[in-house]
């Protein structure tokens, strides 16, 4: 396994900028208006708007043309921010010099854009920061990027050979596709390149399933007549050579982990800090009066990676020993009359937070079962797993959608399971505030399933 650290790269790029626009900002701005909360600002500004708008989203095969472009966009939605700092927190004030801020901010970017651009395509030449690449088929399309892996080195790619059910006398030819598995394992290979054209529907859907789960780049090389779909990226090698990139999912990219972390840290601490603090003592006394037992129940539930944590909620039943292997059905003896209440209103769900909070659960995302049901699920349905590739949640796609409480049939996992892979596939910020907004109007609103 080569060693990686190319992931640094970026975050780098961004501490380097950072510290060059407050710098310049420190030297030339007149010491009267400098203070902490502007320099905060627009190094805040600078991050968010540089993620939205993909200032550094520059890779290998990316040309000069663009980077120039990603400059420009940048700089203009950056002054725009800078002047709006002084028109809503200091209006009518003149600022001294900025102009001039503005300027060297500019050209110190470039020079420090191009800089990185200019060594990294150096270095990559000189043999390093290199992707293992192999093609499958050989067209005139896939015979273009393999001319171009050879002749640019600067792009940093080592390509190993060629796949194709048709054998050819040349080095560069490894074997058939069926020989392409064994071959990328044992080779640590980092990106695989499928000529369209040769391949069938079915060959692409299985090497595909293999790329996603060796964590390996699949790329697709089109016909000037394919159709594309969503879940690919068109990508331009050397200004004409058209490669579709197939999407990572949306949790691959570590900024969205950190964005939905936040946002759980921050959500779960009020939910803890203004109803949590005074609730448990209320629900302590009315649980303690109807039976005894703790007020919190624990159960070990399947996490991230199908690792087991201890889920936390409101015991809303009767102490039994069955607990642990069926779920509560519709007029369930077990459960006493303020357990049904907790239950109706999803209340006991709240000690869930405290789980957030240690890391275990997400506030949205795919419900954590029991290890014994998760067995007996993987049996029936198809890619039940790949929900093991988020933190499980408090509430979640399937659940806003009518997909939660018992399984009846065999049809209801499935369906649960086909949203918490479409919610894995599709996230985004918003969505997580769509389900979380639908989440409690169903409370106020009341679930049939919800006993």
């Amino acid at each position: 396994m080569k060693k990686r650290y190319s992931y640094l790269i970026k975050p780098l790029q961004k501490l380097i900028d950072i510290i060059l626009i407050n710098l310049i900002v420190y030297l030339i701005s007149d010491k009267d208006y400098l203070n902490f909360s502007f320099l905060t600002y627009i190094t805040l500004f600078w991050l968010v708007t540089s993620y939205l708008f993909g200032f550094y989203k520059v890779y290998r095969f990316t040309n000069n043309l663009r980077v120039l472009t990603l400059l420009v966009k940048q700089f203009l939605i950056f002054t725009l921010g800078y002047f709006t700092y002084f028109g809503i927190f200091r209006e009518g004030e003149v600022v001294h010099n900025q102009f001039l801020i503005l300027a060297s901010i500019f050209l110190g970017i470039t020079f420090v854009k191009y800089l990185w651009f200019f060594l990294l395509n150096k270095y990559r030449a000189l043999g390093k920061n290199y992707r293992t690449t192999v093609v499958l088929g050989f067209d005139d399309s896939s015979k273009n990027i393999i001319k171009l892996f050879n002749s640019k080195s600067n792009l940093g790619y080592k390509f190993l050979g060629f796949f194709s059910d048709k054998e050819y006398k040349i080095k560069e030819y490894l074997g058939e596709f069926n020989d392409i598995y064994q071959f990328v394992e044992d080779n640590n290979v980092d990106e695989i390149y499928c000529a369209l054209s040769i391949l069938d529907r079915n060959q692409i859907k299985k090497i595909n399933k293999f790329a996603i789960e060796k964590n390996i780049v699949l790329k697709l090389i089109p016909n000037s007549n394919e159709l594309y779909s969503k879940s690919q990226k068109a990508e331009y090698y050397n200004d004409s050579l058209l490669v579709l990139n197939v999407k990572k999912l949306p949790f691959e990219f570590s900024e969205n982990f950190y964005v939905k972390r936040v946002f759980d840290i921050f959500f779960s601490l009020f939910v803890c800090v203004f109803i949590l603090s005074w609730l448990i003592p209320v629900l302590w006394v009315l649980v303690k009066l109807e039976s005894k037992g703790p007020l919190i129940f624990k159960q070990g539930r399947e996490g991230l990676n199908g690792e087991e944590f201890v889920c936390y909620k409101f015991r809303s039943m009767k102490m039994n020993n069955l607990s642990d292997k069926i779920h509560a059905t519709k007029n369930d003896t077990r459960v006493t009359k303020i357990g049904a209440f907790l239950r109706k209103t999803s209340m006991d769900e709240l000690p869930q937070f405290f789980n957030v909070l240690f890391g275990d659960m997400s506030v949205v995302g795919p419900r954590p079962h029991l290890e014994s049901l998760s067995l007996e699920y993987q049996k029936d349905v198809d890619d039940y797993l790949k929900r093991h590739i988020v933190k499980p949640g408090i509430t979640g796609l399937a659940q806003i959608s009518g997909y939660r409480g018992e399984i009846k049939k065999r049809s209801d996992i499935k369906n649960r399971v086909r949203l918490d892979i479409f919610y894995i596939e599709n996230w985004s910020f918003f969505l997580d505030i769509k389900i979380i907004i639908q989440t409690v109007l169903n409370v106020f609103k009341g679930e049939e399933k919800a006993y």
